[in-house]
């Protein structure tokens, strides 16, 4: 899935002044429903095989509920 085929929710520059060009901490909707979140690797503990667990601040979740009318 390439990320052009993803909405974005966040990362609008105009929020948190936590963003660069592409290397913000993002929340994104795929056609299916299911969220993609993109943040700094995390080792709070081993994910399962072909999972990864990234961190990412709580006013970028909060750019996504917004975004999403929630």
């Amino acid at each position: 899935m390439a990320r052009e085929e993803l909405t974005r929710l966040t990362g609008s520059g105009s929020g948190n002044g936590e963003c660069g060009e592409d290397d913000c901490p993002n929340v994104y909707r795929t056609e299916r429903g299911t969220f993609v979140v993109q943040g700094d690797a995390s080792e709070a503990f081993a994910a399962p095989q072909g999972e990864g667990l990234v961190e990412i601040p709580e006013s970028v979740l909060r750019e996504a509920f917004r975004a999403l009318g929630w």
